[in-house]
């Protein structure tokens, strides 16, 4: 029963959910003593709709996409932290392109069996619902997915370890 939850992904997106993710992942590898990995994607495909809509010009493209390059490696490198805390070794992967594509090939590749997301932000609109990447990576993917919730709950998990 002990391999219940043996390769854990946690999805950070450089939202407070996500951190808070991160948190309840870490209590999930350190209670079942699994692998834990992190997964920061870099929306590439978001970018190129930008500009293609003539939202952004090249120039302003490039330097945001800097600015989540910075993003990634700051939330990755929290994640990191936040393991490392509590003595819990953290694969980080950074990757570029669309979400749902690289979420799906992450946890194909690394042999997942269980993906932690933070709480999904309320939708807005039925667009919204129909495009948002991580809501439809959590309904494909071949794995077990826990969401997340109750921040100060988690945090207090947490904390305890």
């Amino acid at each position: 029963m002990s391999d219940v939850i043996s390769r854990i992904l946690v999805y950070i997106d450089g939202t407070e959910e996500s951190v808070t993710a991160a948190e309840y992942a870490v209590c999930l590898a350190k209670s079942s003593s699994a692998t834990l990995h992190a997964l920061y994607v870099v929306n590439t495909r978001a970018l190129q709709d930008l500009l293609r809509a003539r939202i952004f010009i090249e120039s302003e493209e490039q330097e945001y996409a800097r600015d989540l390059e910075a993003d990634a490696e700051r939330y990755l490198n929290h994640a990191a932290e936040l393991a490392s805390a509590k003595n819990i070794p953290l694969a980080r992967r950074k990757v570029e392109g669309s979400v749902l594509t690289e979420i799906k090939k992450a946890v194909r590749e690394l042999d997942i069996d269980t993906l932690v997301i933070g709480a999904l932000s309320r939708v807005q609109s039925r667009r919204d619902e129909i495009y948002n990447e991580v809501e439809r990576a959590v309904r494909s993917v071949d794995c077990t997915v826990i969401i997340a919730k109750d921040e100060e709950r988690i945090w207090s998990l947490y904390e305890e370890l």
